[in-house]
């Protein structure tokens, strides 16, 4: 945001480009060690901000899912071992990012 004073008043002008709205992944934490052997659930709060509409889930870069609910949690697919990012990317109606994201990594094992 751009914080103008002008005769002791301010005025909150949006920076051109600047995204609104947040995206939280409460579970699992970045970095969490994961079990090859369980269904694991990512739990999300997003707020979409005024471009959003609903949201993609990413595992690898690779689109998974796509969720209408803005909270709540989802059912990852059984992971394989290793390393993987786990990202939500707010969408428009068009099914396109915005640019809105939260991404976190974590290790199967």
């Amino acid at each position: 945001m751009f914080v103008a004073l002008l005769s002791g008043s301010f005025f909150l002008t949006p920076v051109a480009g600047a995204v609104e709205g947040s995206v939280t992944i409460t579970s699992p934490k970045d970095g969490a060690k994961l079990d090859v052997m369980n269904q694991n659930q990512l739990v999300y709060d997003v707020v979409p901000g005024p471009r959003g509409d609903h949201v993609h889930v990413y595992v690898d870069d690779k689109e998974v899912g796509i969720l209408r609910q803005l909270r709540g949690s989802y059912t990852l697919e059984s992971l394989s071992a290793g390393k993987h990012a786990i990202c939500i990317k707010v969408a428009n109606k068009a099914h396109t990012p915005i640019g809105l994201q939260r991404c976190i990594n974590v290790s199967v094992e």
